[in-house]
């Protein structure tokens, strides 16, 4: 399903609109042809959009309700990782394709609008995830959205695409000592699947692939004013936030996102829909995976839960999840592939004793915040963030651990909001930090698999992140008070100037995440990994991988969309060639 490309965007939505109802069954062809046409399409283009969208909501009505016993690959969640694997082979091999998708559909105003993203955070989209309650954070339990809909967190996130730096992929690389994840080696793949909008940069950005990005289009003069502001703090100013700022100390630019004709782009709208008028692939929502099938060591299928009822189905060759970094450790789990000590507690029986399962677990964090009241309110524009930097919170770091965000409305913590009296007409820079040293766990509740996993968080329990995020606030609150950015400041509304201490009581009333939740099946060669560098699940696990942001063994600078796409798109890799 693509979009049409038309310089009447209010027409162009509404053919969106009309095309992903027609693929989704709600219209018939000829209520599409009806619209379509009305909407100023040409009649012969209508009618090959319209065969295309009726063939593909009959193929998966009809496979829906005619599930095999057998696939030749199960692919658990659509998100960003696993719609990219999927819609890969769907579309490249006659290989039968099962999606097993836990959320509905994406088709909503929520998902489709850029301004109202954050209405899908805690939603029916929403898993519901909290962490537990810490010290570190003031007894605090920060909430973890993660998305449980058709996309997964490209549907209910920011839009967001940040690559990552040069040397995160080249630690993946000397982590599982694979270079095909190398920078080198993932930049080719990024060059491949971008059609990017931007100041042309033939050796870093790529044109003409299946991914629009593009920078914000026409933000807000207050994302502007902030590059100028940061640029006389002594943050360089980008063209691209993509380009060579991520291969050096870092800078300050407008950031890339995946908003096309004023709507978002999530990655099933790029990989997934073009493929379900064929007859070799399945999407089937509302149906949440509870365990593997195994024969000994060997993954034999799934068991999932689907309108009240248990079904199993077996994949001939290969299993991959992409459930999300605290529900594809909940799996293995459940299936008796994890911590041995852990698994006993609950009672289950150990498969394969692979300690790893669950440690590891990172995200970024996100202070909320250092805001300002308005001078003059302003509304929002595109996913209301647009300007964004990259810096070393000391200097003798390898790579920028700063990421504050720019947040055109007010972005505070359920403490810090209610305590400032933030005015709605507020605007934020909001200081991230995206090099954290604090590692959590993500462990199971029981053995139901009805009841969520559990999270210990550990934010901010490392010192380093502390003196990081304090250097961080500092830095944004310089930049929201300096003579660039005075015409927009009425006052600053919090945190003000206080003292060490007292801004570090502040930095835990403030902290929240970026909800990149990664890192807790990594990849890599020591004891602690849970896969090598082809995303094959260790410990003599047979037909299992795993293709989402848990096999991180560091969690990338920067919103993990994008690095998550790579992650599906290595792993079609890897699958294509093992055919």
């Amino acid at each position: 399903m693509n979009p049409i490309p038309t310089s009447d965007t209010q027409h162009g939505d509404q053919i969106n609109e009309l095309e992903a109802a027609l693929y989704r069954g709600r219209i018939d062809r000829r209520a599409f042809l009806r619209g379509a046409i009305a909407a100023g399409l040409s009649l012969p283009l209508a009618q090959a959009m319209a065969q295309d969208g009726t063939d593909a909501a009959v193929t998966q009505l009809y496979n829906a309700r005619n599930l095999q016993a057998e696939y030749d690959y199960i692919v658990v969640g659509s998100g960003s990782g696993g719609a990219v694997v999927a819609g890969r082979l769907a579309a490249e091999t006659d290989a039968r394709i099962l999606v097993l998708e836990a959320g509905g559909t994406d088709q909503v105003p929520a998902v489709l609008t850029p301004g109202m993203w954050p209405t899908n955070i805690r939603s029916e989209r929403d898993w519901g995830h909290s962490a537990a309650p810490a010290a570190s954070v003031n007894n605090r339990s920060l909430i973890l959205p993660m998305g449980k809909v058709v996309g997964g967190g490209s549907s209910i996130n920011a839009t967001v695409w940040a690559r990552g730096h040069k040397n995160d992929f080249d630690l993946w690389a000397a982590e599982t000592g694979d270079i095909d994840w190398s920078y080198a080696r993932v930049l080719d793949i990024y060059r491949r699947i971008e059609d990017w909008q931007g100041v042309a940069d033939p050796a870093r950005r790529g044109k003409g692939g299946r991914l629009w990005v593009e920078p914000a289009r026409n933000p807000n003069p207050i994302a502007t004013a902030m590059l100028d502001a940061a640029t006389a703090v002594g943050i360089p100013k980008f063209a691209d936030q993509n380009g060579a700022m991520m291969e050096g100390n870092g800078g300050v630019a407008i950031a890339n996102l995946r908003i096309k004709d004023g709507r978002r782009r999530n990655l099933p709208s790029d990989y997934l829909y073009a493929t379900l008028k064929r007859p070799n692939i399945t999407l089937l929502t509302g149906a949440e995976v509870q365990s593997l099938s195994m024969q000994g060591r060997k993954v034999t299928g799934v068991r999932f839960l689907r309108n009240g009822k248990v079904e199993t189905v077996s994949a001939a060759r290969r299993v991959v999840l992409s459930a999300g970094a605290i529900n594809t450790p909940k799996i293995l789990m459940l299936s008796g592939i994890g911590d041995e000590a852990e698994l006993k507690r609950h009672g289950i029986r150990t498969v394969v004793h692979l300690p790893g399962v669950g440690r590891n677990f990172q995200d970024h964090v996100l202070v909320g915040g250092c805001v300002w009241e308005y001078d003059k309110p302003l509304l929002p524009a595109n996913n209301a963030a647009e300007a964004t930097f990259f810096w070393k919170s000391d200097a003798s770091l390898p790579t920028p651990d700063l990421q504050p965000f720019q947040i055109e409305v007010p972005f505070t913590s359920e403490v810090t909001g209610p305590r400032f009296k933030t005015p709605p007409s507020s605007w934020t820079i909001a200081p991230g930090l995206v090099r954290p040293k604090s590692r959590g766990r993500v462990t199971l509740a029981s053995a139901n698999p009805a009841d969520m996993a559990l999270v210990d968080g550990a934010f901010l329990s490392h010192p380093d992140d502390v003196k990081a995020l304090l250097r961080g606030i500092e830095l944004c609150r310089e930049i929201g008070n300096s003579q660039a950015m005075k015409p927009f400041v009425k006052r600053e509304v919090m945190p003000g100037a206080l003292s060490r201490d007292d801004m570090t009581a502040f930095l835990r009333d403030a902290a929240g995440t970026y909800f990149h939740q990664s890192c807790t099946c990594k990849m890599g060669r020591d004891e602690m990994a849970v896969v090598d560098g082809k995303l094959s699940v260790r410990g003599g696990v047979e037909g299992l991988s795993i293709a989402d942001a848990s096999v991180m063994p560091q969690v990338s600078t920067g919103n993990t969309m994008a690095p998550t796409v790579i992650i599906g798109e290595r792993m079609a890799d890897i699958l294509l060639n093992q055919r």
